[in-house]
């Protein structure tokens, strides 16, 4: 088992577990075909389009396993370059050639497949030829490019002078050709500068075509001399001027890095000078900087000398088989040649002044923001280091602990971790900085900076699981043995409670190596069962489950605990505060004297402090903590109970103990009911609901001086909707909480005599149509009061229903169905399920619903649940037909009236025809009609200047007095109908400026002028009066109805003076000043034959 975890490696994870290992290249004959019929396809570029993307799939397979491939790339290899070395081969043959070649190099590394290419002498001339003969500016040919300059790189290899190719430059009069060497350097040199990957290409190119020897004696310097010149006068802001640099950059990289020491010691200073004054550090563009590091670093290596540090650390053989096989293993091998000494006389040589130069420009990669420049810079580090002397070796360590200040960015953190895994898996880090460096990365492994509504620092942990892997490899378990159980816990902790999936994954990959390398973490094969790499992928799963199992393992326990409180319950992420109370929950029965006396006074402290995340999650952990003690209490209890069924006996030895909470209930419902008087709103709410959740002891005794303090916030706080919405709510769950009792106290329970005022209190929050900016926040508590009243109802109907009066049953169904037939959905939809809920009730039933019967028949039982109340096409159907009972007529066509004269399409489409499907059934019934009208006349003359019903409500008289509903009235003379609603239009817009109020009072005065007798002189007096009205877009409004109404009523007016009136409505200029549109108004009333209004005087006093 232990081989087997510790031979595991990162990335290989994924293809072991899910069995997807690749056994070989089984798709060689579909290749072989496919490469065959290239010369075939090529020209169609369909059938050319198909074959690259099917040969891409099939490369791509191998991206994880490319040495699968390895003995097939000859074969490969030379089938393509069959067809490009055909003289007969199209050119666009030639270049799918290339770039199938590109793909296999891009799956098998270009390095290794390089190497297969024909490097004789033959080969030079041609490939440089036919690299010559391309158009570095064609994008559709890189792949040649790139491959031609891949394979020019390998020719550059044989052993021969170049100058030996060139023969007798001059033996042709007239001819004089370029030295191969040249040829080979411009083309290079032009390759730099490209933007596309041949550019990569090229600097490979260099690092082995500049360094032969033949080359490196004629043209390094110079070669050197044009690379520096270029960095020097290329900008980096420019597109141009940022390849350039790209390209030099790369070959300063490769030369360094493949050129012999003693060759280019004497250029490194002036290449160093270079990178400092062009200051590649402080470019913006993260490439440039990389690049930057990487050639910094290897001239860092330049200036010293290639050796291993002999000080350098060594567990011994790093193949974990030969170890084990060791009958004895020491605890720390400096080398596994004898006559190394451990002496300082192999280190006594002068390090140049510029390798600090070098470190300090490393270490500040460290701290650069991107992560693949801080990546460099740490490889760089663990190179030089490597290098140096004991001392100065240590200095580097101590410079990169310095990362690791609170003062640094996370960015300085993470590139902290990776130098120190570099160091630490090079031998460079001496266990007596173990002391000083497993702190810093235990911190690492929880580092979360808050920044804005998120968190930095999920790279900073990931990198740290990174140098507990390393470590692992690195060290004796004999050195880490002091560190174990820290190292261990926080593994754990990160791999369970991380919220980064990568973070948590990465965790227990280092915690796998650890268990296998070192073999002393504690139960490390147990967690590692149940916490693998892909156990932790579901943080549900980590929070609940995987940390109940690891934190049964002691070691664990108390560090888990105490992470999830000092770390996770404060955490910026919901979500995470919410597992990691739930979590606490289900950790308490594996400590729970520790969670009483310890973490219990933690959290209270901090449910009181400044932070408001911290305040949240303290409450929620003390509500699970609290719930999952009553929960090991209650087990107690129970072996209590069986303990003395069984009549065990007892010593006097104390076998169990308790613990009790006890809370002076006196003093916390005072203080909840003193703070409903806070003038911070949210502490009324959060006290409100706090009264509402106390459980029945508490509330015993005190409940009318509850209910009289709540109700006295549901109509109080008129500004503020929240604290109305959760007195509702409080006052109803108090109530349910305590319980009914017909004849009881009302201090302990709803009885006969508190029951009118509790249902009053609710009934009248239904009546709230505040708004403010955030618009109808009045619902909010009309749908508090709506599940108050079905809770309480119910509770009620169950055990006392003779409290339930007619009047009280009444009032409710009717609130209910208003609320049901208004215009905002969710409203509509929730008012409508209670009203079923309690007409539909069986257990228990609810007495003394009125038109019980008619009610059932409107709504069936069998249909409630296919009935959609937030659809307003199968809401309002069934809503109209209350309409029908007298008793619900009221309130229901209140409801109508807003939704008729509403703004929303669909609901004013389905509410009103339902409405005129109702009216269209009573035309005939005098009797119904005229109770119709009594109702509509009521609900105006109740809701004059209500704007919120006022106004919806003209707009509905418009639309009844335009489909003719009151036909049998029309012949009456001056009926009462009439001339009340007149009356009452009057009233609603004297000294009005609500535009669309006037508007649709204009439209309901043209309405009303069907109607026979001296009512209609008075409508045209109205009329003639809104002619004059202040606002100009009044006048225009009325001018345009009352043509459109003399057109639609011919017998309104005499014959006679039709046209001329009609004339003056069209023609005249409403919108012009009074004075004038006054005459043209005069005009018109003697016309019509009703008197002039005059303007009135006002008394001055």
């Amino acid at each position: 088992i232990l081989l087997s975890h510790s031979n595991h490696h990162e990335g290989e994870a994924d293809a072991i577990a899910n069995a997807s290992l690749l056994a070989g290249f089984s798709e060689s004959a579909e290749i072989k075909a496919l490469l065959a019929s290239l010369p075939d396809l090529h020209e169609d570029s369909v059938s050319r389009e198909t074959g690259t993307e099917r040969f891409l799939v099939i490369m791509d397979r191998y991206q994880e396993q490319p040495h699968l491939l390895d003995s097939h790339l000859e074969w490969m290899l030379n089938m393509l370059l069959k067809l490009i070395r055909d003289e007969k081969s199209p050119p666009l043959l030639v270049h799918l050639g290339f770039k199938f070649l590109y793909i296999i190099s891009k799956v098998r590394g270009y390095k290794t497949f390089m190497q297969l290419f024909p490097h004789e002498v033959a080969d030079m001339q041609p490939v440089l030829d036919l690299l010559c003969r391309q158009d570095p500016k064609d994008t559709e040919t890189w792949e040649t490019r790139y491959m031609l300059l891949l394979w020019l790189s390998m020719t550059c290899l044989i052993p021969f002078d170049l100058s030996r190719l060139d023969g007798h430059l001059n033996s042709e009069p007239g001819l004089n050709r370029e030295p191969i060497m040249d040829r080979i350097l411009a083309v290079a040199k032009t390759y730099l500068r490209v933007s596309d990957k041949s550019r990569d290409a090229a600097s490979v190119l260099v690092s082995k075509f500049v360094t032969r020897p033949d080359v490196k004696q004629k043209r390094l310097g110079d070669f050197l001399d044009w690379t520096l010149t270029t960095i020097s006068q290329a900008s980096d802001l420019t597109m141009e001027g940022t390849v350039t640099l790209d390209g030099a950059l790369q070959s300063l990289a490769q030369l360094f890095k493949h050129g012999k020491r003693e060759d280019f010691l004497q250029y490194a200073p002036t290449v160093l000078q270079c990178l400092d004054q062009k200051k590649i550090a402080e470019s913006s563009l993260a490439m440039l900087r990389k690049l930057g590091v990487k050639v910094v670093q290897r001239l860092g290596l330049t200036f010293l000398k290639p050796r291993l540090a002999k000080w350098r650390y060594q567990r011994g053989s790093r193949s974990l088989a030969v170890n084990l096989a060791q009958s004895t293993a020491a605890g720390k091998v400096l080398d596994a040649k004898p006559e190394l000494e451990s002496g300082s006389r192999e280190e006594d040589y002068d390090i140049p002044e510029e390798v600090e130069n070098v470190i300090e420009q490393l270490l500040g990669g460290l701290k650069d923001k991107e992560t693949i420049v801080r990546w460099s810079a740490a490889k760089g580090i663990g190179r030089v280091t490597g290098r140096l002397p004991k001392e100065l070796a240590d200095e580097v360590v101590g410079s990169v602990l310095d990362c690791f200040s609170f003062q640094e960015t996370d960015n300085a953190w993470h590139g902290g971790c990776l130098a120190l895994a570099e160091l630490g898996r090079r031998g460079l880090l001496l266990p007596s900085r173990l002391s000083d460096v497993v702190p810093v990365i235990l911190k690492a492994l929880t580092y979360d900076e808050k920044r804005g509504a998120c968190s930095l620092g999920s790279n900073v942990r990931d990198a740290a699981c990174y140098v507990c892997w390393a470590f692992a490899r690195a060290y004796d378990p004999s050195e880490l043995k002091p560190y174990v159980n820290q190292i261990a816990s926080a593994l754990v902790i990160t791999a369970i409670f991380d919220r980064n999936v990568t973070c948590r994954k990465a965790a227990s990959a280092a915690f796998q190596e650890n268990v296998g390398r070192q073999g002393t973490f504690p139960h490390g094969i147990d967690i590692l069962t149940a916490a693998d790499y892909f156990a932790v992928g579901n943080l549900n799963n980590c929070y609940l489950t995987i940390s109940v199992y690891i934190a049964g393992f002691e070691e664990y326990t108390k560090p888990m605990i105490d992470h999830l409180v000092s770390r996770k319950i404060n955490h910026w992420d919901g979500v995470i505060r919410d597992l990691a109370t739930k979590a606490l929950h289900n950790l308490t029965p594996q400590a729970p004297d520790y969670m009483a006396k310890t973490v219990v006074p933690q959290l209270l402290s901090m449910a009181t402090g400044m932070d408001l995340h911290g305040r949240h999650g303290a409450i929620l952990a003390c509500a699970e903590i609290t719930h999952a003690l009553y929960k090991v209490g209650a087990e107690i209890c129970a072996l209590i109970e069986k303990l003395s069924l069984s009549k065990m006996p007892f010593k006097e030895d104390p076998v169990i103990m308790f613990f009790s909470v006890y809370v002076c209930t006196e003093q916390l419902v005072s203080q909840y009911l003193a703070a409903l008087r806070s003038p911070e709103v949210l502490t009324r709410c959060g006290c409100a609901l706090a009264l509402g959740s106390l459980p029945r002891f508490m509330i015993h005794s005190k409940l009318q001086q509850v209910v009289a303090h709540v109700h006295t916030h549901t109509y109080i706080d008129k500004s503020f909707a929240e604290a109305r919405r959760d007195a509702a709510t409080a006052m109803a769950r108090v109530c349910v909480t305590a319980g009914v009792c017909a004849q009881g106290s009302p201090d302990s329970a709803v009885c006969e005599k508190n029951v009118t005022a509790v249902y009053e209190a609710l009934l009248d929050c239904m009546n709230d149509y505040i708004t403010d900016s955030r618009g109808d926040v009045g619902a909010w508590v009309r749908a508090a009061a709506m599940t108050g009243l079905l809770d309480l109802t119910l509770q009620v109907a169950g055990s006392a229903p003779e409290l339930l009066s007619p009047a009280i049953c009444q009032r409710m169904m009717c609130c209910l169905a208003q609320q049901a037939a208004e215009k905002i959905d969710r409203y509509r939809a929730h008012a409508g399920s209670v009203f079923l809920q309690l007409l539909h009730s069986t257990q228990p039933v609810v007495p003394h619903i009125p038109h019980r019967e008619e009610l059932l028949s409107i709504f069936p039982p069998h249909s409630a649940e296919s009935l959609n109340w937030n659809a307003a096409s199968q809401a309002f159907p069934h809503v109209s037909q209350l309409l029908r009972l007298p008793v619900y007529q009221y309130h229901t066509l209140l409801g109508l009236a807003v939704s008729v004269g509403g703004l929303t399409e669909t609901t004013v489409r389905y509410s009103s025809h339902s409405l005129f499907e109702h009216l269209k059934g009573i035309q005939q019934d005098s009797a119904a009609l005229l109770q119709f009208g009594d109702t509509l006349l009521r609900i105006f003359r109740d809701n004059l200047h209500n704007d919120r019903v006022s106004v919806p409500f003209l707009k509905m008289l418009d639309q009844i007095l335009a489909n003719s509903c009151f036909e049998l009235f029309v012949s009456v003379e001056n009926h009462p109908f009439c001339v009340e609603l007149l009356s009452l239009c009057k009233e609603e817009i004297k000294k009005s400026k609500d535009i669309q109020k006037l508007r649709s009072c204009v439209a309901v005065y043209c309405g009303l002028i069907l109607f026979q007798g001296d009512v209609r002189k008075k409508i045209l007096v109205q009329l003639m009066m809104l002619l004059c009205h202040p606002f100009p877009v009044i006048r225009k409004a009325t001018a345009s109805q009352v043509y459109e109404m003399l057109l639609t009523y011919d017998d309104v007016i005499d014959a006679a003076v039709l046209d001329d009136v009609m004339t003056v409505l069209s023609d005249t200029n409403w919108e012009s000043d009074l004075t004038t549109v006054r005459s043209h108004r005069n005009q018109l009333c003697d016309w019509l034959g009703v008197p002039r209004p005059t303007v009135l005087a006002k008394v001055i006093q």
